[in-house]
């Protein structure tokens, strides 16, 4: 098995020098270390570590808890809150974030090793419950049920304007918010109705009965051009010429 990646976001450099050795030494991949709360979302979102140390206070116009609402509005990363001596206000704020689990400052070795490991096994109950839904059981004839925060979202077939790949992962687009799940998009296009959703590009699904306008070489929705891979656009078209 691939070691745990963890993303190191901490002002300090001495402290996030001392965790990246440490966890190195416990056999973590650290996927790096970024001092600023927009360099953060940057990383996390290019990088998609398993894990985010995050430090609630952080230098720069982002604080660590707006760096965590902003990864969790694309990915649905563990997070592990680094405090120091937080007010009630700060840490009420923090949680809203839904943290796997906060890091009293100064930590001891012992300390972080412990808390990383029971979130690794929060982790591993989450993706097995994610593996079971990728089953089957996550995509109903008009809706599909997401996994945010530990909990199952409700998202109507009806709401959703396109799919786009990233990976080993699907975007959800609606017109309120987006998703992202575990799957590939082969595998999440074999779930949905191809008369509902038609699949135009090698990275994009969308819902046919959304589209705005069509061209030779991309759709439009709602403002947002998507383009047409030619291994698609034949099947599109005769969709296109049927309505």
């Amino acid at each position: 098995m691939s070691p745990t990646r963890i993303l190191i976001v901490e002002d300090d450099m001495i402290i996030a020098a001392n965790i990246s050795l440490q966890l190195s030494k416990l056999g973590y991949e650290v996927t790096g270390i970024e001092t600023k709360g927009e360099e953060a979302i940057h990383h996390a979102l290019e990088s998609k570590p398993d894990i985010i140390l995050m430090d609630i206070h952080l230098k720069g116009k982002t604080t660590g808890i707006d760096a965590a609402h902003e990864i969790h509005r694309f990915l649905d990363i563990p997070l592990i809150f680094l405090t120091a001596n937080e007010d009630d206000a700060t840490f009420e704020k923090a949680k809203e974030t839904h943290p796997f689990a906060f890091i009293s400052k100064p930590f001891t070795k012992q300390n972080l090793e412990r808390t990383i490991a029971l979130v690794r096994e929060r982790i591993k109950e989450t993706s097995a419950t994610i593996s079971f839904m990728e089953q089957g059981s996550d995509v109903y004839d008009d809706r599909i049920f997401i996994r945010n925060h530990n909990k199952l979202i409700k998202v109507m077939l009806d709401d959703i304007l396109w799919v786009e790949a990233e990976r080993n992962y699907c975007k959800i687009i609606t017109a309120q918010q987006s998703y992202m799940i575990v799957s590939p998009l082969n595998k999440f296009c074999d779930k949905i109705d191809p008369k509902r959703f038609v699949r135009i590009h090698r990275s994009f699904m969308v819902n046919f009965s959304k589209l705005d306008a069509v061209t030779d070489s991309s759709v439009e929705l709602k403002g947002k051009l998507i383009p047409i891979g030619k291994q698609y656009k034949e099947d599109l078209l005769r969709l296109v010429n049927k309505v």
